[in-house]
């Protein structure tokens, strides 16, 4: 009630520049929700061009690796760089935000599992940059035998296609990608754990030196989809609070 009847004995003026006061306080919240909304939304925009170069280096590497192309695979290591500077770029951004907006519960979510997702992602870059050195070490020979190759193809049209899902989902989250890019996982692992089997076979007909490649090469599919499925996994803790197992 004192508070009512001092305000009430304030001149007119004095209470109209008290709401303007309070009218631009307002607007000025709004407008610093909606720049940090729109910083986020920006920081999902740069982890997709990441996840979708990730993509294109794959399928390019695994071309590289089956036909022997030594231009290909070269390009797709200096494209690695590429990937790189956008991991740095991501993660400056997002420690822009930490220090100056300094965010709660779901938008400090979101903000630290950009910084965790790039590094991710770029691992995948490296990746497929450690498959396409393989195919330019191995030039002009061929680093995966004949018989092989089909399985090889298999594992880059898997993977590649695990990191075109979750750029989708990186832009447009939906429920249960995780779930489908964890399935897809685990074909990848039977398929290195296949061609496991068969270069530790007393009989393996290529020798020594093209199973040690292969175990190289198949791990690099192999550990691509894992960060796949890491980031899936990070993205849906953002949506839901929940870490899913």
């Amino acid at each position: 009630m004192a508070a009512q009847v001092c305000s009430s004995k304030r001149p007119a003026a004095v209470r109209r520049a008290m709401k303007v006061c309070r009218l631009f306080q307002i607007g000025q919240n709004a407008w610093m929700r909606d720049a940090f909304q729109g910083a986020v939304a920006q920081l999902g925009t740069d982890l997709a061009a990441m996840s979708a170069a990730g993509a294109a280096a794959m399928r390019h590497a695994t071309r590289a690796l089956l036909e022997a192309d030594l231009p290909l695979a070269e390009q797709v290591l200096a494209d690695d760089a590429t990937i790189d500077a956008q991991r740095t770029q991501c993660e400056e951004h997002a420690h822009s935000l930490l220090a100056l907006q300094a965010p709660v519960a779901s938008d400090l979510r979101a903000v630290l599992a950009a910084v965790y997702c790039a590094e991710k992602i770029e691992r995948m870059g490296d990746l497929a940059a450690h498959l396409a050195d393989t195919a330019r070490v191995a030039h002009p020979s061929h680093a995966v035998p004949v018989d092989l190759r089909d399985t090889v193809a298999e594992l880059g049209r898997l993977t590649a296609s695990m990191a075109d899902r979750l750029t989708t989902s990186i832009t447009a989250p939906e429920p249960g990608v995780f779930t489908q890019l964890a399935d897809i996982d685990r074909t990848v692992d039977d398929l290195h754990a296949g061609v496991l089997t068969q270069i530790t076979d007393p009989d393996f007909p290529h020798g020594p030196r093209a199973a040690a490649t292969l175990a190289l090469v198949t791990r690099f599919y192999e550990r691509f989809a894992d960060q796949v499925v890491s980031v899936a996994r990070r993205l849906d803790f953002v949506t839901t609070g929940e870490l899913p197992t």
